[in-house]
């Protein structure tokens, strides 16, 4: 069975989030479904996407998972964005958020070190 998974996050201002998605993630949206929506592929059939929905901008709350952790808070810091909080669980795995201008928490999650 195929899965895709379309991961929303509602916003206030489509320009001011537009910017900072971008500067997360490192690349523009891979395709504008609308004016109020843009979309951003993250791996095959898995995708994020900001939505101008003020009413409910803010309280989402996405977790990515990566094999090369270190590597991307590295990147993503080279863009000038810095996780607001660092966690490390008992069991060794990692995380870094990050709170976007609305602030809905995305976080990266890595394997231990």
């Amino acid at each position: 069975m195929a899965i895709d998974l379309f991961a929303g996050i509602p916003v206030h201002d489509y320009g001011r989030a537009a910017a900072w998605y971008e500067q997360l993630l490192g690349a523009p949206p891979a395709f504008l479904p609308n004016d109020t929506e843009a979309v951003w592929e993250l791996a095959d059939h898995r995708y994020v996407f900001i939505e101008v929905r003020p009413e409910h901008a803010g309280h989402a709350l996405h977790t990515i998972f990566v094999d090369d952790f270190d590597a991307r808070l590295t990147q993503i810091a080279e863009r000038g964005l810095k996780p607001t909080e660092r966690e490390t669980y008992d069991n060794g795995v990692r995380k870094a958020i990050f709170r976007d201008p609305d602030g809905n928490e995305i976080g990266f999650g890595g394997a231990p070190a």
